[in-house]
């Protein structure tokens, strides 16, 4: 081989300041920031940049069925109501209008001119500093692990020729499946079988760990309670223990109490927990410790090699369990240490639960359940919106607001079940990072009508026991005498 061969086969190495390997959300955001103060980047992506349309597509099939459920519903306002059906073409149309929209902030143009290089290919250590994507090597002085997490699929015998429906697949969806099989009971796999059911299709929810485990199980007993009134049919601590396929489609055989039961569907779509993608990086080349959690970081996103940090689905360790909401931490964190070297650290007790189920459920901290466990002497602040003036008016009174304190009102955690609890959990989020008490948020003026004055109200609640206090009473009764 000739000298100018192997140039050409073996380019020169690139030694970009920051090395950012996946491009999806998280990625981009990094690298993007990055590249705003004037620092060199190198992004690989194995395909589409943006990553996965998975997420936001479920999104917009969730917003989709909550309007065929409002048509359902408007007779409580006394309008005529009758069945929405749901046309398969426009609802696709829907989905790629929604995923157009969110792909122009991932255009490769628009990377290009704020000075990225992107590379195409897998990305794989070759040593502690360096990384390989096809004959390109990077030495970079930073590198930055962004390769998220995805469902893996079942691993049950007979469902090799089952037909199976992944997520993240769902903006590809030109047609409904007709009796869908959702496996996984969290937040996830309950919204977009309830999403399925109101277009129409006749979806069975099965969840071997319960429904909505991560969350307070008062919230998801109202969850479970609308879920079967809107006809979904959930199997709940039921195994799946093989499939089968069928004439019509396939069974899914579950096992519960020594008993067997057998579901029927058309499609299985797996709404399990998400799994690192982190199999082809070759880590351990790279001197970087990992496990089934995903990459060990410590709180400041570091992994056992300090070159490299890790952040979003793909981070484990200190970072575990990741929610959808962390990787927008992750990459502020990761980018205050590698540019400004401020020893900045996550908090994963401040990250926001979201299911956007309806009725939506939002937490934050510690529920109830693992308060107690945890902290021993708590309060529980709760308000139904029952008694919120703006949920009479719009109908919507399912749900609450409820506060786990300690004792002087320093706020554990936080659970809204409700329409909008989604956006009515912002405020607590800015409450908990902030270290405020209940008694900070009930003296926030909430606007006249509003659903958020549930969570004014419920931490107003903190001050109910000091009205029967004798001391405090003696005290308004010696001021009485002074006019």
């Amino acid at each position: 081989m000739s000298d100018g061969t192997a140039k050409a086969a073996n380019p020169a190495a690139l030694t970009p300041d920051i090395c950012v390997i996946g491009a999806g959300g998280n990625g981009i955001a990094l690298a993007t920031a990055a590249a705003a103060f004037g620092v060199s980047v190198v992004l690989i992506e194995r395909s589409a940049l943006g990553g996965s349309s998975g997420p936001l597509a479920m999104k917009a099939l969730i917003e989709a069925g909550a309007a065929a459920q409002a048509m359902r519903e408007a007779g409580r306002f006394g309008l005529k109501t009758g069945d929405p059906q749901a046309s398969p073409a426009q609802l696709h149309d829907h989905i790629q209008r929604t995923l157009a929209a969110e792909a122009a902030n991932h255009a490769e143009e628009r990377l290009k001119a704020l000075g990225i290089i992107i590379l195409r290919g897998e990305a794989r250590f070759a040593s502690r500093s360096t990384v390989r994507a096809g004959a390109q090597a990077i030495k970079a002085r930073r590198f930055v692990i962004a390769t998220g997490a995805r469902a893996p699929r079942p691993e049950l015998p007979g469902l090799e020729t089952v037909p199976l429906i992944d997520p993240d697949e769902l903006s590809e969806l030109t047609r409904l499946p007709e009796r869908p099989v959702i496996l996984g009971g969290g937040a996830t796999g309950a919204a977009l079988a309830q999403a399925l059911r109101r277009l129409g299709s006749t979806a069975t929810l099965v969840a071997p760990e319960g429904l909505l485990p991560d969350h307070d199980a008062e919230a998801a007993l109202l969850v479970r309670r609308r879920l079967l009134r809107e006809g979904l049919v959930v199997h709940e601590g039921a195994t799946p223990i093989r499939g089968e396929r069928s004439r019509s489609g396939f069974r899914l055989v579950l096992a519960r109490d020594g008993s067997e039961t057998v579901v029927e569907g058309s499609h299985l779509l797996s709404a399990g927990p998400r799994r690192p993608e982190i199999a082809a990086l070759d880590l351990d080349l790279g001197g970087i410790s990992h496990d089934a959690s995903g990459i060990i970081v410590d709180k400041g996103l570091r992994t056992s090699n300090r070159r490299v940090y890790a952040l979003g689905g793909c981070a484990g360790g200190a970072a575990a369990p990741a929610t959808d909401q962390a990787g927008d931490d992750h990459a502020g964190v990761a980018l205050r240490s590698i540019l400004f070297r401020q020893p900045a650290r996550i908090d994963p007790a401040n990250y926001p639960r979201v299911g956007w189920c309806q009725p939506e459920i939002a937490a934050i901290g510690l529920s109830e359940a693992a308060a107690r466990a945890k902290a021993g002497a708590i309060q529980v602040l709760r308000w139904p919106f029952a008694e919120v003036a703006d949920a009479r008016a719009a109908g919507s009174t399912e749900g609450f607001v409820k506060l786990v304190t300690d004792r002087k009102g320093r706020i554990l955690g936080v659970t809204i079940v409700g329409a909008g609890a989604a956006e009515l959990i912002a405020p607590w989020c800015v409450a908990a990072k902030a270290g405020l008490a209940a008694s900070d948020m009930a003296a926030v003026v909430a606007p006249t009508f509003a659903r958020s004055d549930g969570s004014r109200r419920a931490a107003l609640s903190f001050h109910v026991p000091s009205t029967a206090n004798p001391r405090l009473r003696r005290l308004i009764g010696f001021l009485r005498r002074f006019g």
